[in-house]
């Protein structure tokens, strides 16, 4: 398996991005948002997760972070992912939904290409992690995770987004803390 896209070295922040199969908006709803905020502030405290960055688009999540030491960020991605998945899955079938038969069944059919028994499939395979090597780099991405909604047309301003850490960055209420870097 290649590793070119993977978080392989230890106490090194990365660009991380997670996407849901086929691109699939789950994260237009509240409760499937507070979802990935809960898990998330469960990885920081429990986990040894350290995030700079974040947002929650519709379809996938961007993040700076690192693990810290004696922790391994890929653990923590693998373990996020299946908490994750079986807690979207349970929300889907137990709240209000309207595309509740169509999402279970786009879940449900990613599965069918797999070796391993599994009901339903959220996350795609693996993860999308870019090494932090400069300052340049993490000012870029820094701007393209907080303006996604912004290009998106989510919002106007990317601090009005409540799911991103741009709030953090303009020093106003979020929904979950991050470590603000001073790279301006």
């Amino acid at each position: 398996m290649s590793t070119k896209y993977k978080a392989t070295m230890t106490d090194t922040g990365y660009f991380v991005t997670i996407t849901i199969v086929g691109w699939v908006d789950v994260f237009t709803r509240l409760k499937q948002r507070y979802i990935i905020i809960n898990a998330l502030n469960y990885c920081q405290k429990e986990k040894g997760l350290e995030i700079y960055a974040y947002c929650i688009m519709p379809s996938h999540v961007h993040m700076l972070c690192k693990a810290n030491e004696g922790y391994l960020l890929s653990n923590i991605m693998r373990d996020f992912k299946k908490f994750t998945s079986k807690k979207i899955i349970d929300t889907i079938i137990n709240y209000p939904e309207s595309r509740r038969e169509w999402l279970l069944d786009f879940f449900k059919n990613a599965c069918k290409h797999l070796n391993r028994k599994q009901t339903y499939k959220v996350w795609q395979d693996g993860y999308h992690a870019e090494i932090c090597n400069s300052n340049t780099f993490i000012k870029q991405k820094l701007n393209y995770i907080h303006n996604n909604p912004v290009i998106d047309k989510i919002v106007a301003n990317p601090e009005d987004y409540m799911f991103s850490s741009a709030r953090n960055y303009a020093d106003l209420d979020s929904e979950l803390d991050v470590v603000v870097l001073n790279v301006f």
